[in-house]
């Protein structure tokens, strides 16, 4: 999948635990941790932006899009 999720990253950059954040912004940690290794295939606008509010960051810093090499457009 060409959209990356880079919250592990934020969250290091942060010094926080999943744990901490799951309960900050009132998701589950298992489902903290499926967007975390990517393999949520939908995040509510909501859930990113209290993740955003709580990281002090943006959107861009936790999703990246890398175009899968050799793929048509």
């Amino acid at each position: 999948m060409p959209i990356i999720v880079n919250l592990d990253v934020v969250l290091a950059q942060r010094k926080m635990r999943l744990n901490d954040l799951a309960a900050a912004v009132d998701i589950t940690p298992q489902n903290l941790s499926i967007l975390k290794t990517g393999k949520a295939r939908a995040i509510r606008f909501s859930t990113l932006e209290a993740i955003c509010a709580h990281l002090e960051c943006q959107p861009a810093d936790i999703l990246e899009y890398r175009p899968e090499a050799g793929k048509k457009k």
